[in-house]
């Protein structure tokens, strides 16, 4: 299955994004708010400049305490943001949030968001896809 598909299959288009002045606080709220695991950070709201997880704003809290939280993104977004384009399979998607341990992958074409996948997304699909190839077999087998 192609990014594409899985993407026409979720709930909402588009991507909501932060930008880089944002303040920690401020995105973990969204995060709570939208029930989200990672906001795109782009100040154009078209090309991603940066990524930031729960996971990330976490790890700053602890390691440099609440006041952080008054803070921009900007100093501990993710820059080096891994993307994808629409044209990429859920196969190669799961081998690089595999590979490189991160579940929110932005989806670009032609320099711009487009969307955005996780792991559960790809997961999902994946498993639909199983589930139509093991009733085909089935079908074949039982001669329908």
């Amino acid at each position: 299955m192609l990014v594409a598909q899985i993407l026409q299959s979720k709930s909402s288009q588009g991507v909501v994004t932060i930008t880089s002045s944002t303040t920690v606080a401020e995105a973990a709220k969204t995060l709570a708010d939208r029930k989200f695991g990672s906001l795109v950070v782009s100040d154009d709201g078209k090309k991603a400049v940066g990524i930031l997880s729960e996971r990330d704003i976490v790890r700053i809290i602890a390691k440099s305490g609440p006041a952080v939280l008054s803070d921009t993104v900007a100093p501990y977004m993710t820059t080096a943001v891994v993307t994808c384009s629409k044209n990429a399979t859920a196969d190669q998607i799961l081998a690089t949030m595999t590979e490189r341990r991160f579940r929110h992958m932005p989806v670009v074409e032609n320099g711009e968001l487009i969307g955005l996948i996780t792991l559960g997304d790809v997961v999902k699909s994946r498993l639909t896809e199983l589930a139509m190839e093991k009733d085909a077999l089935e079908g074949m087998i039982m001669g329908y």
